[in-house]
């Protein structure tokens, strides 16, 4: 194929040179984090595309980027011309990596791969299917020797995250661990995950874009703790912080020599789903190696009660900015231009205000009529859509705050809906109420309440492509696990302290994006001689835009619970504005 991207052509004089048939290369970072700094964007340097997920593959004649349904469209769009096909990953038609190399390459053919950027649990499953046709997998950092102008890692100060916003001391959590550790036999953990880190040391860090964290990796055993972080990163109150919580440092570019030197009779736990596979690589052979769920995982998933006052605090914030912003657009649009990419803007502005505020928890999607069907849009300086004062805006956004994180989508209309506006509003709408009404008993996974948000659209021969719900971090990644609400199978339970968000959408490609967004948390419900039932309290508070809500579609339960969600947000946000800004609200959470 012949092309004038010049990275790819270069890409492709090196796997000659290195006797490669194919490279493989993904958006990660060596943390197997989904916002990363610069210094990984591999496949952004060599395609062009800037989804935060996807994985590309380059032969001596194609090029492709496999991604999901959340950027079919932006993909296509951004791959035009730059020598790359879309494959649509989850679609039954599309081939899996894997079986697209053995159906054109040859026994004896040897795949380039960029280990430091997959889990060891991706490359041994890549490596063991290419093997089964005589396939070679071969560590390989092509683009590292190419890339000439590559941004250096961030080495950004490090600060400590207040106990009073934790609620649980780096004591406590180590000790949690360890026993965690104790219980599996294992000498020690060995994580790179960067909210891992973050929570288990209360640090927090400025590194990535939307995430509060530190680039680090973190060994721990029975009597030590190491944080191998860039010794830049740390301050004189860093130093004392460290030394107060018998925290050791070691240099980041020395963790693989410090893995390497653990004594072979220790016996090492790691997760395999995220410890990248050179680090994997760099733990000495004779060691017994436990690749099992990180023990860190579901205790920070677990709020506690500290953390939930925080994110209920942060809500009420997250409240007050959005009241301002939506009040804002609808007395200036039509009277100013206005862009997508303005509304983020002055969102931001809007968030900033807010005690607390530190960042956002994502960029901003603010999409406009067709803009908003593709589910994560991202508005450009140059080239983003004017908004008009019709039609319909899909606003999905969040904040950083050090009392907690946020993150709420809204959908609304700019003028007199269509019937089928209100028709699609209402779907989504009535699946987002039986979803946020679930009582389900202990012991349920995401997977078993999917269907809940779903079953009304579906009815009408309609879904979307994307999960119902993800796990939300306190004052930390938007996106955690191991919990979520989508249709494939995953083994980890809800349970009672775990934030998991509320939202089923609809997009009809060109016309318009509807999705509904509340994040919510895992309560007690009621034990009966059946068991312990859980439920799900409401964290955000917005009101939903009663204009595109079908009353004669919604129950007697639906109107009930719609109704007494939107006096409870008035009564809560509306002390903290001033008159205006209260009768403007007060109008929005009219009864339905």
């Amino acid at each position: 194929m012949t092309t004038n991207n010049e990275h790819l052509n270069h890409l492709r004089k090196q796997m000659k040179q290195h006797g490669l048939a194919a490279f493989i290369t993904t958006g990660s970072d060596a943390h197997g984090s989904e916002y990363f700094a610069d210094h990984w964007k591999e496949m952004e340097w060599v395609s062009g595309f800037t989804g935060e997920a996807g994985t590309a593959l380059i032969t001596l004649n194609d090029a492709f980027i496999w991604t999901d349904s959340r950027y079919y469209l932006q993909a296509g769009i951004e791959l035009a011309n730059s020598g790359f096909e879309l494959m649509r990953d989850g679609e039954l038609t599309t081939p899996t990596i894997p079986q697209y190399l053995y159906s054109h390459l040859h026994n004896g053919d040897i795949v380039g791969i960029n280990a430091e950027l997959f889990s060891c649990n991706a490359f041994g499953a890549i490596r063991n299917e290419l093997a089964e046709f005589g396939i070679q997998l071969q560590s390989s950092d092509l683009i590292g020797q190419l890339w000439k102008d590559r941004p250096q890692i961030p080495t950004n100060t490090l600060y400590a995250y207040d106990e009073k916003y934790a609620g649980q001391s780096v004591a406590d959590k180590l000790a949690l661990v360890r026993k965690d550790m104790k219980a599996r036999r294992a000498d020690c953990y060995v994580t790179s995950a960067l909210d891992e880190i973050a929570w288990l040391l209360n640090i927090r860090g400025t590194d990535v874009e939307f995430n509060p964290v530190v680039i680090s990796f973190v060994v721990l055993d029975m009597e030590s703790c190491t944080l191998f972080v860039t010794p830049e990163k740390i301050t004189p109150e860093a130093i004392q912080y460290f030394v107060k919580n018998k925290i050791g440092v070691g240099d980041y570019n020395h963790i693989y020599q410090a893995l390497r030197r653990i004594e072979t009779d220790k016996t090492i736990l790691f997760d395999g789903s995220k410890l990248n596979e050179a680090l994997y690589e760099a733990l000495p052979q004779d060691c017994k190696k436990l690749n099992q769920q990180s023990p860190i995982m579901v205790p920070k998933a677990k709020k506690n009660a500290v953390e939930l006052d925080g994110e209920r605090r942060a809500m009420v914030k997250d409240g007050v900015a959005l009241t301002r912003f939506f009040m804002w657009i609808e007395r200036t649009i039509g009277k100013e231009r206005l862009t997508e990419y303005d509304l983020g803007v002055k969102l931001h502005e809007f968030r900033a205000e807010q005690e607390n505020f530190v960042e956002e928890s994502f960029g901003t999607i603010a999409g406009y009529m067709g803009n908003g069907a593709i589910v994560h849009y991202s508005a450009s300086k140059e080239g983003s859509s004017v908004v008009e004062p019709h039609g319909m805006l899909l606003v999905d956004s969040g904040g950083q705050y050090l009392d907690g994180t946020t993150d709420i989508t809204r959908t609304i209309c700019l003028d007199t809906p269509t019937e089928q506006m209100k028709h699609d509003y209402t779907l989504v709408l009535k699946g987002h109420l039986a979803l946020g009404r679930a009582k389900f008993p202990y012991g349920t996974r995401g997977a078993q309440l999917d269907a809940l948000a779903r079953q009304f659209l579906w009815q009408e021969g309609l879904s979307y492509g994307h999960g119902t719900g993800h796990g939300v971090g306190h004052f930390l990644s938007c996106h955690e696990g191991p919990q979520n609400i989508r249709l494939n199978e995953n083994p980890a339970i809800l349970e009672i302290g775990m934030i998991v968000s509320n939202e089923p959408g609809l997009y009809r490609t060109d016309k318009w994006g509807i999705r509904i967004e509340n994040l919510v948390t895992v309560v007690p419900a009621e034990t009966t001689e059946f068991g312990e039932f859980l439920k799900f309290e409401t964290l955000t508070l917005f009101p939903y835009d009663t204009r595109l809500i079908d009353k004669s579609m919604l129950s007697a339960d639906d109107i009930e619970w719609v109704n007494n969600y939107q006096q409870r947000v008035f009564d809560t946000i509306s002390p903290l504005l001033n008159e205006e800004e209260k009768a403007w609200l007060k109008d929005k959470c009219s009864k339905i």
